[in-house]
């Protein structure tokens, strides 16, 4: 245990970490702080840089605490730890507090919920360490780490300061290094823009985005010393999501989760230092306009208006050190008497955040359809940067291994480009494009070459649904055989 305190803190010369270097404030001292969603730089303008050693934000329990496990086991200089959970973010994510069950609680030989061995870490929260550091490694870090978990922001202050006063006598050995293993790449094939994909439910729409990302996203670095793949500008259309209640078990989030998270979007809160902005701060009071009774009231007095606009961009965001808003933009409309919302992300975490941003848009766009008098519409999101990270790649694969051939069994093929009738007739094949909903002819293509027949349908229906293309040429090609064997033709036989 450390000995007497001393009147100043103890210098040491900066170690750098392992890992997520560029995530981190690095100082001279052994007390080593995770500040969970409390933004690291305000800590650290408290604290003069002799009463730390490292200075760190963790968002994820289940895809964070493995990095900081891994830093603390080289950084052996570090003999004190500060745990902070002070925001109704860090309760609603339980990082902290999963990361001081781990020094509490220890951990099980298991495995994550993509089948990968590892240790979980006791908790209620879901947490893992990858297996192959070692378990005498874990223990031995448990037990020769000074750990104090804090629940506001006044009591952590003071706890890291009187931390650094002491004296370490805590001999931790020397630093042991295990490096992370690299997750496998996929390779890209298609186009890396303007991506559109459509489904009925978020869940729906969630499953397909990763499908997309994973077969046509391109790696690349991150600014956080990791990798993601990512595709630029992604149409995400929901057409059909049920009452709020609706959740199916295979989405990344809980219910519990969603509800806490939904607050965030459509709640002012208090401009502290320190703490996150949330996008209902962005949307109420930022600007010292609430926004969302803005778009309500313009709807409600002019229907046809195209300025509900709600902005979270600050134009100041992109000098501020602090991480900047990811939802930058919304819009509504009311088409066909139906209220439609479009959103707009800078940059989009796919699989671990999109799910719970699109839970809290329906609420949003529910709460101003109700507002207004009208039902709710479609809703879109535009991610600009719609990306995957590599420690989600494994979790994104089970998920399309599970749902993806499910989901594409059920799509009903309504194509929302029109049907197509095909018939023979004075020697050639006569096709008819009607309309999706009353069958009206909008256009005719009749040709005795199939190559030449195909390429005009393509090149005048640029917008059909691939299986319904596939679908096409399959008809094409039964047609063209009947007539050069001269017998009927009869569509779908």
């Amino acid at each position: 245990m450390p000995s007497q305190a001393t009147n100043s803190p103890v210098i040491i010369d900066p170690i750098l970490p392992k890992f997520k270097n560029s995530q981190l404030i690095v100082g001279h001292g052994h007390v080593g702080i995770v500040t969970g969603w409390t933004v690291k730089e305000f800590i650290a303008k408290k604290l003069h840089p002799n009463e730390y050693a490292t200075i760190g934000q963790l968002y994820s329990a289940t895809r964070g605490i493995d990095f900081v496990i891994r830093n603390l086991l080289w950084l052996t200089h570090i003999s004190h730890l500060v745990i902070i959970s002070a925001t109704k973010e860090d309760r609603n994510a339980g990082s902290s507090q999963c990361l001081a069950d781990f020094f509490a609680y220890g951990v099980t030989n298991g495995e994550t919920q993509t089948g990968i061995k590892a240790w979980v870490i006791n908790s209620d929260i879901q947490g893992y360490i990858d297996a192959e550091i070692s378990l005498d490694a874990l223990n031995h870090l448990r037990q020769n780490l000074l750990v104090s978990l804090c629940d506001n922001l006044p009591e952590a202050i003071t706890t890291i300061q009187n931390f650094a006063k002491e004296t370490v006598i805590i001999d931790r050995g020397a630093p042991q290094d295990f490096p992370k293993l690299n997750q496998a790449q996929k390779i890209a094939i298609g186009e890396r823009f303007g991506h559109r994909i459509e489904g009925k439910t978020i869940g729906e729409t969630w499953v397909k985005i990763l499908h997309r990302i994973r077969n046509s996203g391109h790696a690349r670095p991150t600014a956080y010393d990791s990798q993601w793949q990512e595709v630029i500008n992604l149409t995400a259309v929901i057409t059909n999501e049920p009452a709020l209640g609706y959740f199916p078990d295979y989405l990344p989030v809980s219910k519990e989760f969603t509800d806490n998270y939904i607050g965030q979007i459509l709640d002012d809160a208090p401009d502290r230092e320190g703490v996150k902005y949330t996008y209902g701060q962005r949307l109420r009071s930022h600007f010292g306009i609430d926004q969302i009774n803005q778009v309500i009231a313009t709807l409600s007095s002019n229907p046809d208006s195209a300025r509900a606009v709600m902005s979270l961009w600050d134009v100041t965001d992109g000098e501020s050190a602090a991480s900047p808003p990811c939802l930058n933009h919304i819009w509504c409309r009311i088409v066909d008497g139906a209220l439609t919302l479009t959103a707009t992300f800078r940059s989009n975490d796919m699989f671990a955040a999109w799910v719970a941003n699109a839970i809290g848009l329906r609420a949003l766009q529910s709460h101003i359809a109700e507002a207004v008098g009208v039902p709710m519409g479609r809703l879109m999101t535009i991610s600009q940067s719609a990306h995957i990270y590599d420690d989600c790649w494994d979790n994104a694969d089970q998920v399309i291994r599970e749902q993806y051939h499910r989901i594409c069994q059920a799509q009903d093929y309504a194509d929302p480009a029109g049907s197509f009738v095909i018939s023979i007739n004075d020697g050639a094949v006569l096709v008819e494009h009607l309309t999706p909903h009353d069958g009206e002819v909008i256009n005719c293509f009749s040709g005795k070459s199939l190559r030449m027949l195909y390429q005009t349908i393509a090149a005048n229906s640029p917008n059909l649904d691939v299986s319904h293309a596939l679908y096409l040429g399959t008809e094409l090609q039964k047609a063209f055989t009947a007539m050069k064997e001269n017998r009927p033709y009869q569509q779908d036989r």
